[in-house]
């Protein structure tokens, strides 16, 4: 599983003009499933990214997480990260989950980060999806 964090002021995410998902103060995370990921991966990921250290404290270092100054997680599918970049111009997602299986992950993921944590938004899986974001730092950090 690979998750880009990125610690956002706001975000949303719309599919046919509707807003499907928002947050405000909190981390915006897009995830890519592989075929390998299993159930106790996302989970492992997904505390990961709860208690991941990407706010400042008072001394303005980045010692607090998106649970310690309880801001929200935007879960974003998006396949295109477990994509094969290493030949040519054009990518392979041989590399990535197949679909049904992509789904249940997300829906694993989105289901156990709502059970655990106070504000979850989350995209649409397979949908065209804008997302609009403010990045804040900009503060940005790859999970593998």
């Amino acid at each position: 599983m690979i998750a880009l964090l990125q610690r956002v002021a706001e975000a949303r995410v719309e599919v046919d003009g509707e807003v499907i998902g928002a947050i405000g103060r909190g981390v915006l995370v897009f995830v890519g499933f592989e075929p390998d990921d299993s159930e106790q991966e996302v989970y492992r990921q997904l505390e990961r990214m709860l208690n991941y250290r990407l706010f400042s404290d008072q001394d303005d270092k980045m010692n607090l997480s998106v649970r310690d100054i309880d801001g929200g997680l935007l879960l974003v599918p998006q396949f295109t990260l477990a994509a094969d970049t290493t030949r040519g111009r054009r990518p392979s997602f041989t590399t990535a989950a197949p679909p049904a299986l992509g789904e249940q992950r997300f829906d694993q993921l989105c289901q156990k980060a709502s059970n655990i944590h106070n504000e979850v938004a989350k995209g649409r899986f397979g949908a065209d999806m804008q997302v609009i974001l403010q990045n804040d730092g900009p503060v940005t950090f790859l999970l593998k």
